[in-house]
């Protein structure tokens, strides 16, 4: 397998990833390089017994959850504070309250909704987090339910 094919697929959906844990571009940032640091190193061991990009979110949401258990103060209120006004106000205002409301949930639930949002397929979900399938489903259905929630007490 060529890295540079699986980095320029991946690379996008696993930042989009680490943005849903952690909410801060520059930690999401690392996180993403840190697991393709992890995929270039261990690419020649993948036994192929899951589709590749299981594997790469697998090893993203390990990352992830790494950096929570190190780090137990993730930024849930506010927007990213890297984003200067400019680039806010470019940004449609339902994806900004859409990141602060992921960043808010449960760990888990940040991980399942993030990877859904990256149309990952619900049976690649329940291996990455190690759940069944329906308890996914019924997980994914339930976050969307607080997710609405969230955007009907803001207004939207």
């Amino acid at each position: 397998m060529d890295f540079d094919i699986i980095y320029k697929k991946y690379w996008d959906r696993i930042f989009r990833l680490c943005m849903g844990y952690v909410n801060d571009y520059v930690i999401a940032q690392d996180m993403a390089q840190e697991t393709f640091i992890s995929v270039w190193h261990n690419l020649s061991s993948f036994r192929q017994e899951a589709d590749i990009g299981t594997w790469i979110y697998r090893i993203a949401t390990n990352i992830c959850l790494r950096q929570i258990e190190k780090d137990k103060r993730i930024i849930k209120a506010e927007f990213p504070a890297y984003l200067t006004d400019e680039i806010k106000q470019n940004m449609e205002p339902d994806i900004q309250l859409l990141y602060k409301f992921i960043a808010e949930l449960p760990e888990i639930d940040r991980i399942i909704i993030s990877l859904e949002l990256e149309d990952v397929n619900q049976d690649q979900i329940a291996q990455i987090v190690g759940l069944s399938k329906n308890n996914v489903r019924v997980k994914i259905h339930r976050i969307k339910i607080q997710l609405t929630q969230k955007f009907k007490a803001h207004g939207n």
